[in-house]
């Protein structure tokens, strides 16, 4: 009996190339709603990101692949005390993540967001900021974490890190504490980037105490979710002077409100939720997808970028 994999929606190429890893395989492209429900009762493998209203009528599935690195908006409590298993597309979002965190903070650093934000050549005299020997502090040190502390590192950054659990630490990061020294992390960082995911003990971990032991000048970025911030406290450390400024990707309310006061800051840049974004994505994520179809056929659970339903990601 072949291995039903079921998906709302994916292009032709996708297609095939998931028809094509095993004869094994009975791939079902839905196209509607109501083709997708139908066909839920006797699905084995679920693809993309699928919403929780759906789960309980897939009485057969074994493996849910999700299209994103963060779920926790997918997720609802009888998932995650399933034993389906889960994987998302967390380990190969990590390059374009990076490469979006200095984006901010390069516009932040070098004065690009003020000076076109406020056109004018008299703005060349602006004093602008080198990252060479400053230190830079990673929440997570995850895919996106190393992604952004190799930059660092290539910046001439000193990079340290917290992370919930141990983890293997590369010879570019010079420390990766636990939680418990979050603190002494935000008190030695110009710069503190967020790569971590949203659970309950990073729900606004960045809230007025966090901002009272960051240094008055030092930067925070945030390229992973939004609810990680306390956005009051957000806007009170930027007013008050008790950080330099926000590049921020991700808020906790989304789409930002027009006369936010966030964007009217010279010293915060706000993108709209888009550092996810890149051709590549795709493509790894499929490649990725298909080596896990190889292994779950061979009745190997042992599959790639894998979400652990105790952690929460």
């Amino acid at each position: 009996m072949a291995t039903k994999i079921l998906t709302m929606n994916m292009d032709d190429t996708s297609a095939e190339r998931i028809r094509a890893v095993s004869d094994q395989v009975e791939l079902i492209v839905a196209g509607s709603e109501e083709k997708f429900e139908e066909e839920l009762p006797t699905a084995d493998i679920l693809v993309g990101d699928v919403r929780p209203k759906y789960f309980p009528k897939a009485k057969r599935v074994r493996w849910m692949a999700y299209y994103s690195a963060g779920i926790d908006f997918l997720m609802s409590s009888e998932i995650e005390k399933s034993d389906v298993i889960i994987t998302t597309a967390k380990g190969f979002v990590g390059i374009h993540l990076a490469e979006h965190a200095f984006a901010l903070i390069l516009g932040l650093t070098r004065d690009v967001a003020l000076v076109t934000r406020n056109a004018s050549w008299s703005n060349n005299r602006l004093m602008a900021r080198e990252l060479i020997d400053s230190t830079m502090g990673i929440i997570g040190l995850g895919g996106a974490g190393r992604e952004t502390a190799k930059r660092a590192h290539a910046f001439g950054m000193k990079v340290i890190a917290v992370d919930p659990t141990p983890v293997t630490v590369p010879d570019y990061v010079e420390a990766c504490w636990g939680l418990d020294r979050f603190h002494d992390l935000l008190e030695a960082s110009d710069v503190v980037v967020l790569c971590a995911p949203l659970t309950p003990e990073t729900e606004e971990m960045f809230g007025r105490e966090a901002f009272r032991h960051m240094k008055s000048d030092a930067l925070l970025i945030n390229v992973s979710r939004g609810k990680i911030v306390n956005e009051e406290a957000l806007v009170e450390a930027l007013e008050q002077g008790l950080i330099g400024g926000a590049g921020l990707d991700v808020l906790p309310v989304e789409p930002v409100a027009d006369d936010h006061p966030l964007w009217k800051m010279d010293n915060v840049i706000i993108t709209p939720h888009m550092a996810g974004n890149s051709p590549m994505r795709s493509p790894r994520w499929m490649d990725t997808f298909c080596e896990n179809v190889k292994r779950f056929l061979m009745g190997d659970d042992d599959l790639l970028s894998r979400f652990d339903q105790t952690r929460g990601y």
